[in-house]
């Protein structure tokens, strides 16, 4: 049984479209993992849409403990907001945040299916973290992945 998603959008208007640029111009999917992680992602799809052209989303799945109603997260939404608005310096990128029970699955189903992924984890380690697993299954349903370890 799917489960519910509650989407939230925010950052800045699509541009107006350039004449030179094909009319569907490359999507890098940035997924919030955490402070430092997510800066050295969104570093690294700054390059490659500087160099590609390409539009930045920001994304987050906050998981929302089944106690309470998804619309009203034990997190309020607003920091949420704020710390998303602090990586995406200078509105270079779109930021939306997803409300949900599962963030794994909140993120796949939302997810484009040919869509370029780029998220932030640790170097190797004797476990998966829930990074590479997330990866693992993105990989699964089609998806390119970049994972930019610090």
């Amino acid at each position: 049984m799917p489960q519910e998603i509650v989407r939230l959008k925010y950052g800045p208007l699509p541009a107006q479209p350039d004449v030179y640029r094909s009319s569907r111009a490359l999507d890098l999917h940035v997924i919030f993992t955490d402070l430092p992680k997510t800066a050295a992602a969104l570093a690294a799809a700054r390059t490659l849409a500087r160099d590609l052209g390409a539009r930045i989303t920001l994304m987050a799945a906050q998981v929302v403990p089944y106690p309470l109603p998804l619309a009203e997260p034990d997190v309020p939404v607003e920091f949420t907001e704020r710390v998303m608005e602090s990586l995406a310096v200078d509105n270079d990128a779109a930021v939306e945040i997803y409300l949900c029970r599962d963030r794994n699955e909140a993120i796949r189903r939302v997810l484009p299916p040919d869509s370029l992924v780029i998220f932030g984890a640790r170097k190797w380690r004797w476990w998966p973290s829930w990074e590479s697993r997330l990866a693992r299954l993105l990989r699964q349903d089609g998806r390119r992945v970049l994972l930019v370890t610090i």
